[in-house]
C-alpha cells in the first residue's frame, strides 16, 4: 500500500498543484482547513501532514499543535508551508513539534526529497522500536506527547515483566487507553500489535539476561514472565532461531 498523505491548505489551486505533485507516488486526502484535517485524521491511517500555515478556521500553527499533543496523532509526521515571516514561522513551527519546513513556492524535486525523507526516517523508527523496544529511546522523538506515551509504555512493561498476567488488557488499564487506542498507537509506532511488542520486550530482556551467564534458562523464563521455561523456549527460538541455551553459549563464546 502507498503512503496516505493529508494535504491541507485553503488555495484551492495550491492543493491541486501539491496533490497533482504527489498521486503518482503516495494516496492523498484533502482539506481546506485545520478543523476538516483534524476530522479526517481520526478516519484514515494518515501517514503525513503536509499544511499551510494561514488558513481560516483552523491555520498551521495549530493543526500542528493538536497534532502533536494528541496521543492518538503525535506519531504522525508534519511538513509545515509558509511564505512569510520566514524565521519566524520556521521557529515557531518547530517549537511546535513540526518535523520539518519549507518556504513557498516550493519546488516538486524539494518537496518529494523532504517526503521521502521524513517517511524513511518515520519508518526507520518504526523497525528500531519493533525489534528492540526496551532498547529506544523516547527522546528520539520531536514530540513530546509522542515521548512521554512510549517512556511511560516502556516503563509499564519493565516494572510488570515478571508478572505472567501482563497482557494487552493490563497494559492498556494502566496506560489509562482503551484497548483499541492502544492497538491503533502501537501498530503505529511499530508495526506490530501490543501483545507482539509484550512478548518482543519480554525475549529481548531475556536475550540480555542470558548474555550474562549468570541465570539459567528456567531462572531467565521466570524472570520475564513466562508460564513455562518450555514456552518461553519456543517462544525465544521464533524470535532468534535458536534456543535460549544455544543462544547464551554463543554469546559467551563472543565474550
Amino acid at each position: 500500500m502507498t503512503p496516505l498523505i493529508l494535504l491541507v491548505d485553503n488555495d484551492v489551486e495550491r492543493l491541486a498543484f501539491l496533490a497533482d505533485a504527489l498521486k503518482s507516488r503516495y494516496s492523498v486526502l484533502l482539506a481546506d482547513d485545520g478543523q476538516k484535517a483534524l476530522d479526517l485524521l481520526g478516519k484514515a491511517p494518515v501517514e503525513l501532514v503536509i499544511s499551510d500555515v494561514p488558513m481560516p478556521v483552523m491555520d498551521g500553527f495549530e493543526l500542528c499543535r493538536r497534532i502533536k499533543s494528541t496521543v492518538d496523532h503525535a506519531h504522525i509526521p508534519v511538513l509545515l508551508l509558509a511564505t512569510k515571516c520566514v524565521v519566524w514561522a520556521q521557529l515557531t513551527g518547530l517549537d511546535l513539534g513540526a518535523d520539518a519546513w519549507l518556504e513557498r513556492p516550493v519546488s516538486q524535486e524539494i518537496l518529494l526529497a523532504q517526503i521521502t525523507s521524513l517517511l524513511y526516517n518515520r519508518n526507520k523508527m518504526k523497525e528500531f522500536f519493533a525489534i528492540s523496544p526496551l532498547a529506544f529511546i523516547p527522546d528520539q522523538v520531536r514530540s513530546r506527547t509522542e515521548g512521554q506515551f512510549l517512556r511511560q509504555l516502556t516503563d509499564i512493561i519493565v516494572a510488570n515483566m515478571e508478572n505472567p498476567l501482563l497482557d494487552v488488557e493490563m497494559l492498556a488499564r494502566k496506560m489509562a487507553v482503551s484497548r483499541i487506542t492502544l492497538y491503533r498507537k502501537i501498530k503505529a509506532l511499530a508495526d506490530v500489535t501490543p501483545a507482539e511488542l509484550i512478548n518482543r520486550s519480554r525475549l529481548r530482556k531475556a536475550a540480555q539476561l542470558l548474555a550474562g551467564g549468570r541465570f539459567r534458562v528456567y531462572e531467565v523464563s521466570d524472570s520475564v514472565g513466562f508460564s513455562s521455561p518450555g514456552n518461553f523456549t519456543r517462544n525465544f527460538y521464533r524470535l532468534f532461531r535458536m534456543t535460549p541455551t544455544e543462544y547464551a553459549h554463543s554469546r559467551q563464546r563472543q565474550g
